[in-house]
């Protein structure tokens, strides 16, 4: 009984002791790795961050309308308390097109990596094998007995190129960069998804309301044409009256169209962003009606926090240090390549006493160098642009943090103008409600033209339609700030960045090893600073 417990203790132990296996393999690679990383001669500039012009606050900090003691929620949409929007993002999130072929570029990011990581083992392997038929002259004299004969060979070739000026790690630092901007450029797409669905949305909700303004002012300019009719009808006013209302009603009608094509183009875009074909959205717009409430003030955090909550500043940065890492890699061009070199082979024939079974063995091992020298500047000039491409990288950073400061600012201006000129436009409102109604007693009475009650039933209109615009812009307010703060990337923490389904038709097509694995890709949290990314070495896929 002792010996078959320790045999099937054995057997289920297999797995675990292969995949410890392979995690001991790959932290032995990995310091290997690390210590060359660490030491050794390197070419090129070390990456590090450059100087950028940031702002040490908001222009409207400390107003009510800013709060830069706290940052936005990862879910800022929340803020709108809107349910269906909250489904949209979900929705957007799970089967949106442009989002999907991000996360495939970053598994396409990390088979690059490994790439560059598989320059650590020698670069040349290679099996030859051979057989020939020949046929010799029969005028030479040592084809008398025999002029015809087989040749068979076999071998097996090595070359590994040292990394004495650190070339390869220098492409394995380029490449880890360029990975990391791919999980960044991801987040980025993530980033304008959300606030596309929730821009989209709003807008539909203020077209919606813009369209009950526009028939709610059609049946009073219908009520309003119905009295001058009566009174034309009555020889009280000329047909001039009846004239200028049916001008104004159909002023009005004609603007339902156009706000109807508006909105069929919103709910068109809203489609393509959720994954879809066009269609009705009814179903799915279904459980909420009119616009969204925006809350009283805008949580903005400080402007430094842009360099680690947007994800565009963040993949432009970790292009730059990719970039930086080519300079290294091109200067290597300049030294000697130092190789260790190898062959082992064997030769047989037919001919003579000889047969294809037995053959001699030949073993050839030793260093070998090359050494680029007459480049007739090829590869300085190569290292000066890679050097201006880095330098035009770190100026688009810079740029690129200015941009975001730009988009934040605009977007909390648009908050808070947008809240003042709502309210100013609720008075107006007011104002022409009562000025309409007035109008209508007077005209009644015979005391005012149909031109008074023509000019109020039109303000009246504008006020509405110009007060729903401004109801839209106060969210599409929070929104612009919202994303220019690079919000709404924190929701993909703990989910795939590409769908299982998807994983599954590429994984039939190819050996993807370990790569499609969740955990293949580091969760932002997790990431690495741009000059570092040893975090981020494993061995490569075979």
């Amino acid at each position: 009984m002792a010996i078959g417990r320790s045999a099937a203790q054995s057997a289920g132990d297999a797995p675990r002791r292969g995949a410890s296996a392979a995690r001991l393999r790959d932290r032995v690679w990995l310091a290997c790795v690390s210590t060359l990383l660490a030491s050794g001669c390197m070419l090129g500039p070390d990456y590090q961050r450059p100087p950028v012009q940031l702002a040490e606050s908001w222009i409207e900090d400390g107003t009510a309308k800013v709060d830069s003691g706290r940052e936005p929620d990862r879910e800022w949409w929340s803020a709108l308390n809107d349910p269906v929007l909250s489904r949209l993002i979900e929705l957007a999130y799970e089967q949106n097109l442009s989002l999907l072929a991000a996360g495939i570029r970053v598994l396409e990011a990390r088979a690059q990596l490994g790439v560059a990581i598989g320059e650590f083992y020698p670069q040349q392997q290679q099996l030859n094998a051979s057989a020939s038929y020949n046929r010799l002259p029969t005028s030479l004299p040592y084809a008398v007995v025999d002029n015809t004969f087989w040749q068979a060979a076999f071998g097996a070739q090595v070359g590994w190129e040292l990394d004495l000026w650190g070339k390869i790690r220098r492409g394995i630092e380029s490449a880890g960069s360029a990975f990391l901007a791919s999980v960044a450029a991801y987040d980025d797409v993530l980033v304008t998804l959300t606030g596309d669905v929730a821009s989209t949305y709003v807008r539909i909700r203020t077209l919606d309301q813009q369209l009950a303004i526009a028939r709610e002012n059609v049946v009073r300019q219908r009520q309003a044409l119905a009295i001058a009719s009566a009174r034309f009808r009555g020889g009280v006013v000329s047909k001039r009256d009846v004239y200028q209302a049916e001008n104004v009603l159909g002023a009005t009608e004609a603007a339902i169209p156009q706000l109807n094509i508006e909105r069929r183009r919103a709910t068109d875009a809203l489609c393509v962003l959720l994954g879809m074909p066009p269609a009705p959205l009814d179903r799915l717009l279904a459980g909420a009606s009119g616009i969204p409430v925006a809350p009283e003030t805008l949580a903005v955090g400080i402007p430094a926090d842009l360099l680690r909550r947007r994800p565009d500043v963040r993949k432009a940065e970790l292009r730059a240090a990719a970039q930086s890492a080519q300079i290294g890699l091109a200067k290597g061009d300049l030294f000697p390549a130092f190789s260790l070199l190898g062959t082992i082979g064997t030769v047989s024939s037919s001919i003579g006493q000889h047969s294809l079974g037995a053959g001699s063995l030949t073993i050839a091992a030793g260093p070998a160098v090359q050494w680029n020298v007459l480049n007739y500047g090829q590869i300085t000039n190569n290292v000066r642009a890679q050097d201006a491409r880095f330098q035009a990288s770190l100026v688009d950073y810079q740029n690129t943090v200015l941009k975001a400061q730009q988009e934040v600012e605009n977007g909390i201006s648009e908050f808070g103008q947008s809240r003042d000129e709502a309210v100013f436009l609720q008075r107006s409102v007011r104002a022409a409600i009562g000025a309409l109604d007035i109008a209508l007693l007077q005209y009644k009475e015979g005391t005012a033209d149909f031109t008074t009650v023509l000019n109020a039933e039109e303000n009246l209109y504008k006020a509405q339609n110009s007060l729903a615009i401004a109801q839209g812009n106060i969210p599409l307010g929070l929104i612009k700030a919202y994303r220019a703060l690079g919000g709404g990337w924190e929701v993909r923490r703990g989910r795939d960045l590409v769908p299982a389904a998807t994983r599954a038709e590429m994984a039939k097509r190819t050996d993807w090893g370990t790569l499609l694995a969740p955990d293949a890709v580091s969760q932002p949290a997790d990431l690495p600073a741009p000059d570092d990314v040893r975090p981020l070495l494993r061995s490569p896929e075979w």
